[in-house]
This record gives structure tokens, C-alpha cells and sequence, in this order.
């Protein structure tokens, strides 16, 4: 097989060159490089594994297919990715099922079915960062040329995160709250179904700060309706908490809208005739274990205005009586659909900055709908979905402060 790189790949280099150049922050710049090598030489699933200098083991915190990936840590001295590492040497194989290297065509800490690999090591002449790993191309599997791309890549990207001196650090406590698997989502369309979610396998954890990227269509905004308890799953499955909860009742749909889940919304839909704090008290009316009305207004900044009504409040600050409104049910998880599109920078900072807190300080859990790249600088973890189908995840090893945001 040909070593020689052909247009396509020449074309690689250069969109990972300007990616490294284009992109400060490091876990961003990796999963687009790794985005554009899977996308180039075919291959199903792409991962970064980075070691961390806490534990000593490779942790996965980009992935490239429909697979969330993220968050699984090997072994940096056994295996192939352990022997990419220690060697530093690129291994191909493509006949996976029956290599001496394999115990067994399916990766226990993956759980995918490798049929084919090509793992390339990061490393420069003076220190070994961790791999990448392409898994399961098509047809023949990968080719030489392949081989001298990834490469070819890998080195780049290895000069990248020495020149910025990128470490990881693993964090640790991540408990599962909600698990997706194979999540299928249709809607009737005249005599036709319009698949709106095809196969979508996620996790949100607790304590974590997760954002969803996609251009309009993608399924966002039903992604997070489902997460809601808004619209039912057509397929798959959901777990909460470790319950099943893939065809919930009427009542358990009540109780986890009303206790478990808090929403903020683009539209801030408060009541117009009632005023900041009664707004947020008809909320907590309502709830199984609300914190102080009272509480919930002064965490978002508001005590000051808490007797005006909507029309005497900014853009701003009605945002901020609607997330006063999910804080006060006290809920594990935070559900934000384009909460900062209708404000301006200043005041959309000053938002995020109260999710910041809601997450770091309270302890909960958000996720958030947003089509601004830029705010996911500061989410732990970004999911991006095309065309109904995760495409990739990374994970923020160092998220921005909202603060340090610009756009």
C-alpha cells in the first residue's frame, strides 16, 4: 500500500494547521483536530486519550462518532494504547477479531466491537502526551497512507500541547443522573415519519455543566425535551437516578417535572400581573422540597426588585426571576434552552455567570441548548449533534469562567 498522501489528506493538514492556530482553548482545538482526521480517512470513531499525571492512566476526553466516549480511563502500560504509549510507535491492524493483541474483538472499557484500529502516539522528542485512536474504517480498513497522516497530525498537535503547556487533571465523583441509550425520537409528517433523534446514547452527570451545539434542526431542542419528561422516547431507552424511566405514567411524569427538573427558557414566560417574588413563590407552591422564595431571589440578584412586576424589569433581569424560578423547586437537574439568545453580551455574561454558580455553588446539574460555541468554553463537557446523531464530545479540562467570555 501507497504511503503518498493524496489531495483530500494534503487538505487535512492544512484545516488542523489553522485549527491549532485558530482555536486558544486546548480541548477544543483537540476535538476539532481529531473531528477532521476521522472525518479524512474514514473512520467510525475517533478518541483522544490523554494521560493524566494524577492517577498515571489515559483518560478519553474527546470522541469523535455517534458514541459518547468521553471519561474512560485505561490502563497507560497494557494494551494497544498502552503499548502505543510506552513505545511511541504507530500500530495499524486491521484484522482486529484475530490479532495477538486483542484478547478479544470488543473493548471491555469501550464496549464497541474493533474491527479495525490505527492508534497514533502524541508524543515529541521530549515527552509522551497520550494517543490517538481511530477505530472501525470500512471496506479494506486502514491503509499506509493513513497511517503517514495520522502521523503527520499527531505531530502537530503534540508540538501544540507542549508550546501551551497542557496538563490533565482527572476529576473525580462522576455519578450518573441521567442515561440515554439508543434514544430514537419521530414525529408524523403528512403520510410520512420525520426521525428527529436517530440513536442518540448520552449521560449527564451530577454536579456537571454540559452544553449541546448543533445548527437548527439538529434535534437540540427534543434532545432536551426528552430530558425534560416534555415529549416520549418513539426508541431506547432512559434511565433516572438508576430507575427505568423509558415509558413513565402520567403521575410519575407530574412528580418528575415538578420536583426533579428545573427549566429556564428563552422566553422567560413569567405570570405579567404578579410581581419577581410571587412569581417565583407560585413556583414553589407547587414543589415537594422548594427552598425560600425569598432564597432563590437572592441567589440571581434580584432582592432589590423582587416587588416589581415583569414590565418593570430589563431582558436581563427577567431572565434571572425565571432561573430564580427553576432554583426554587430545588431540582437535581437545571434544563436552559437558548437562555441568553434575546440579551445582549453584557447582560447574557451576567446570566451565564448565575449558571456558573448554580452548578460550582449549588450543586446542580445544567444542561443547556445553545448554538454559541463560545459559551461552550465553559461547560466540563460539550456534545455536538448533527442531523439528529451525536458527532462528537469533548471534555473541558479547564472551562472558561463566564467572565473570561467574549463574543
Amino acid at each position: 500500500m501507497s504511503g503518498k498522501l493524496n489531495s483530500g489528506y494534503i487538505q487535512a493538514i492544512w484545516e488542523v494547521t489553522e485549527a491549532l492556530q485558530d482555536e486558544k482553548q486546548m480541548e477544543n482545538a483537540l476535538s476539532n483536530c481529531l473531528n477532521i482526521l476521522a472525518k479524512a480517512v474514514g473512520a467510525e470513531i475517533g478518541l483522544v486519550w490523554l494521560e493524566s499525571r494524577d492517577d498515571g492512566r489515559l483518560h478519553s476526553i474527546a470522541s469523535a462518532g455517534q458514541m459518547d466516549l468521553t471519561g474512560v480511563r485505561v490502563d497507560a502500560s497494557t494494551g494497544i494504547l498502552g503499548r502505543v504509549f510506552q513505545s511511541q510507535e504507530i500500530v495499524l491492524i486491521n484484522d482486529a477479531p484475530n490479532s495477538p493483541l486483542f484478547n478479544s474483538a470488543v473493548d471491555e472499557e469501550l464496549g464497541v466491537k474493533i474491527e479495525n484500529t490505527l492508534v497514533v502516539p502524541l508524543a515529541t522528542r521530549s515527552t509522551v502526551f497520550g494517543c490517538i485512536q481511530l477505530i472501525n474504517k470500512a471496506e479494506d480498513g486502514f491503509t499506509e497512507s493513513d497511517r503517514v497522516l495520522s502521523g503527520n497530525l499527531a505531530a502537530l498537535v503534540s508540538l501544540d500541547i507542549e508550546d501551551k503547556g497542557y496538563l490533565i487533571q482527572y476529576k473525580k465523583g462522576r455519578n450518573p443522573l441521567i442515561v440515554l441509550k439508543d434514544v430514537v425520537k419521530e414525529f408524523p409528517s403528512g403520510e410520512t415519519v420525520l426521525r428527529v433523534l436517530n440513536g442518540v446514547d448520552l449521560t449527564v452527570y451530577e454536579q456537571e455543566f454540559l452544553v449541546i451545539l448543533g445548527e437548527s434542526g439538529c434535534g437540540k431542542t427534543t434532545l432536551l425535551n426528552i430530558l425534560g419528561g416534555m415529549d416520549s422516547l418513539t426508541g431506547g431507552s432512559m434511565t433516572i437516578a438508576g430507575k427505568d424511566f423509558s415509558h413513565p405514567d402520567e403521575k410519575e411524569l407530574t412528580e418528575y417535572r415538578r420536583d426533579f427538573i428545573g427549566f429556564i427558557f428563552q422566553a422567560y414566560n413569567l405570570m405579567p400581573n404578579l410581581s419577581a417574588i410571587d412569581n417565583v413563590e407560585l413556583i414553589a407552591e407547587n414543589s415537594r422540597d422548594p427552598i425560600s422564595s425569598e432564597e432563590a431571589i437572592a441567589m440571581v440578584g434580584l432582592s432589590e426588585r423582587k416587588y416589581n412586576r415583569p414590565s418593570q424589569l430589563s431582558g436581563g433581569q427577567q431572565q434571572r426571576v425565571s432561573i430564580a424560578r427553576a432554583l426554587v423547586k430545588n431540582p437535581k437537574l437545571i434544563l436552559a434552552d437558548e437562555p441568553t439568545a434575546a440579551l445582549d453580551f453584557q447582560t447574557g455574561q451576567e446570566v451565564l455567570e448565575i449558571v456558573e454558580n448554580i452548578v460550582h455553588r449549588q450543586g446542580k446539574s445544567v444542561v443547556m441548548v445553545t448554538h454559541n460555541a463560545e459559551i461552550a468554553k465553559m461547560a466540563d463537557r460539550v456534545i455536538k449533534l448533527k442531523g439528529g446523531q451525536i458527532s462528537s464530545i469533548r471534555i473541558n479540562n479547564s472551562p472558561l469562567h463566564a467572565a473570561e467570555l467574549s463574543w
